[in-house]
């Protein structure tokens, strides 16, 4: 059967997807979008991961470690409908990337290792994609490795997710007899034949792009027919009107089972699952016509809303509606600098004046371009629905909201993660001091994940980011993205206090007098320990004793006093603090006043409260052969890892702990040494946890 390549011939946000590609490191995403632009014909020539040709995968540090470390859109036609494509980083630090993606995206494509299942980065992009409502299809990859097994990993996804499979192919043959799917739907047969190219390693990577339909074999039709009825009395539990037609008629026909599968996905109360190799290009037409079949469009999606004059305001995705777009990424090139846009409503015209919502401030638009990677294709416009990136903007950053200047509206920017670890740099000679603070603020400003900042003690410059890798590609971007050589400190995490025990009526005067208008401001405060934020703040004052806009002063001088806490001088999280009372001085008083009262007011209440320090934990999963799990086990508890879980299997044990972060520093070295270089490992946040007292006494302060 001939690859669905019809063109692209309208600007209907219908016929638009904008998906992601998400999973854990190495489960093969970026060989799946490589597929699918080979597929659709975007590129004539496959490339390949471990020989550094991918298209997504263009960046120097990618093709040299072998992993995706920043998000690359790429663009495609399938079936007369525009594919944008997002392949996004699978590894932990890079979480913020998947993030910024995940906040423009109406639909995704969640990849498992048919081996391995649902590994831990593949539960954390997963809980990224709930938070944001994205709808998902699944595709288990890998069919044709040692070890396969679609049930177990489908089984995966229900217990370790939680979500409910719809698994609508069956494998035709196992591991390296894998040839096909049969398509419970139609309940037909899909065969590719082998190539050259990737089933034995030679040859152009030209391919065929086409597959074979035919009857089920003989040997299958059992139970294929087992499947089709279990998927479609699973179907019919979830969804009303599929379950009074399988009532009626005891079965589901294929236009109504389709229906409910894609309304089903849309809702997000269940997830289709195909199944494939990449890397053998089989299965690739399918997962695209499901993506089109099950996932959304711009104009499924409900308006986007943001603020406007303080109030909330809607705008459809109609390109006749007034211009909203979200920037969600800034690159520096060659050729300038590039933002990356989700438009959301209206017209977006080459040369055309924007409005970024939050400043006030106007900026044109130089020219507008289809994204391909690191290549791009000059565009007159894009509509409601498109991903673009656009040249001749200054001051956006990502998280602008740039509009029509006589439309304003600030629509939710993208969350950023607090980093966790830190590094000092500076410039191996000190003529260079001036060319790594520039590249320092480039850095920040394509990365919001990365913080730069100034240690008021010592005067080094310190860099912030997610993990060791993280700043390991920042830090080898500026050597060879600038041309600044730098020496690196060792990585230090980032420790948070928090309060144990509050403190209630604590009062506070604010009263300077040294000629002229004086500041005077009178506050009453309660402070108490809250697990749900880490910073509240609320009001209780009545009758106009302080007036709300000196109570807003107040929460401002609060929040100011957060950044340093009374233990070490670490940023304090995890309180509530309520205003209780106050006083004010007709002519004295001010918002200055009370946000210095705030100030001083909380810092005196955190020295009364109980406080304790907090450190990064992460969730770390080893796997290793049976044999060095004792070596394993005790070099865990060295590092004050906590096991929580261990299985075994094939002669090969997966151990899972929790472990301090700031123990993890050298790990990689240390466990391939212990196992003979057959141990492996990842992580995953965990969230903060109590330093212990031994520990948090030997700790530098900040």
């Amino acid at each position: 059967m001939r690859a669905n390549r019809r063109p692209f011939t309208t600007t209907s946000p219908s016929a638009v997807r904008n998906l992601g590609i998400l999973a854990h490191v190495d489960a093969g995403k970026t060989t799946i979008t490589e597929r699918i632009l080979f597929a659709t014909g975007a590129i004539h020539k496959r490339g390949e991961v471990h020989n550094g040709t991918t298209v997504t995968d263009f960046d120097a540090q990618e093709r040299d470690r072998g992993i995706t470390i920043f998000a690359a859109a790429v663009s495609c036609t399938w079936g007369g409908h525009r594919v944008n494509l997002i392949d996004t980083p699978g590894h932990v630090d890079f979480s913020d990337e998947v993030e910024r993606s995940l906040r423009v995206l109406d639909g995704a494509v969640a990849v498992f290792d048919a081996v391995a299942g649902v590994e831990p980065q593949s539960e954390t992009v997963w809980r990224q994609a709930d938070r944001h409502g994205v709808p998902r299809i699944a595709f288990v990859n890998k069919l044709d490795r040692a070890g396969a097994d679609l049930d177990t990993a489908v089984a995966s996804i229900r217990e370790r997710l939680g979500a409910v499979p719809l698994v609508v192919q069956l494998p035709i043959g196992a591991e390296d007899s894998f040839t096909g799917v049969v398509d419970l739907l139609g309940m037909r047969a899909l065969h590719w034949h082998a190539d050259t190219d990737t089933d034995t390693g030679t040859g152009t990577g030209t391919g065929t792009g086409t597959y074979e339909e035919g009857p089920v074999p003989e040997p299958l039709r059992e139970e294929a027919q087992r499947r089709r009825r279990l998927l479609e009395e699973t179907v019919a539990e979830l969804h009303a009107d599929a379950l009074e037609e399988f009532c009626a008629t005891s079965a589901l026909a294929e236009e109504s089972l389709s229906r409910a599968l894609r309304e089903l996905t849309l809702r997000g109360d269940g997830v289709v699952v195909l199944c494939g190799s990449a890397y053998r290009n089989r299965g690739i037409e399918p997962l695209l016509d499901a993506a089109l079949a099950y996932l959304p469009s711009p104009a499924d999606m409900p308006p986007v809303r943001g603020m406007a004059d303080g109030a909330e305001q809607e705008r459809a995705p109609d390109p006749a509606e007034p211009f909203a777009a979200l920037a969600f990424k800034v690159t520096a090139t060659a050729t300038g600098r590039l933002t990356y846009l989700r438009v959301y409503a209206g017209t977006l015209r080459k040369g055309a004046t924007v409005l970024d919502a939050a400043t006030g401030r106007t900026e044109r638009v130089g020219r507008i371009l289809r994204v391909q990677a690191d290549r791009h294709e000059e565009r007159e416009e894009a509509v409601a629905g498109d991903i673009v990136a656009v040249v001749g903007l200054k001051a956006a950053r990502a998280g602008t909201t740039l509009c029509a200047p006589g439309a304003p509206l600030v629509l939710e920017p993208p969350s950023v993660a607090e980093p966790v670890v830190s590094v000092a740099v500076e410039a191996r000679r000190s003529v260079d001091t001036g060319r790594l603070s520039s590249a320092l603020a480039r850095l920040a400003e394509e990365d919001p994940s990365l913080v730069v900042r100034s240690d008021a003690e010592t005067g080094q410059t310190v860099l912030s980011g997610m993990g060791e890798l993280h700043l390991e590609v920042a830090v080898e971007k500026i050597r060879s993205g600038h041309g600044v050589e730098v020496v690196v400190g060792r990585p230090q995490v980032s420790y948070r206090e928090t309060v144990v025990r509050g403190v209630s009526g604590l009062v506070y005067r604010h009263v300077k007098q040294d000629g002229g208008a004086g500041q005077f401001a009178h506050v009453v405060l309660d402070v108490e320990p809250v697990e749900e934020a880490s910073f509240a703040f609320r009001s209780t004052v009545v009758g106009g004793r302080v007036p709300q806009e000196y109570a807003r002063a107040v929460e401002a001088g609060c929040r100011d006093a957060l950044a340093e806490g009374p233990l070490g001088g670490f940023p304090v999280t995890g309180l509530r603090v309520t205003l209780t009372d106050g006083a004010t001085h007709s002519k004295d008083s001010s918002e200055m006043a009370f946000r210095a009262a705030g100030r001083f007011a909380l810092r005196e209440a955190l020295r009364q409260c109980a406080v304790e320090l907090l450190e990064p934990v992460v969730e770390v999963t080893v796997t290793v052969p049976e044999d060095g799990v004792g070596g394993v086990l005790g070099d865990l508890a060295a590092r004050r890892g906590r096991v929580s879980g261990s299985t075994s299997e094939g002669g090969t044990a997966v151990i899972t702990a929790t472990v301090p972060l700031a123990e993890l520093f050298g790990y990689a070295s240390r466990l391939r040494g212990r196992t003979q270089g057959r141990g492996t490992f990842t992580t995953r946040p965990a969230g903060l946890a109590p330093v212990p007292a031994s520990v948090a006494g030997a700790l530098p302060a900040r």
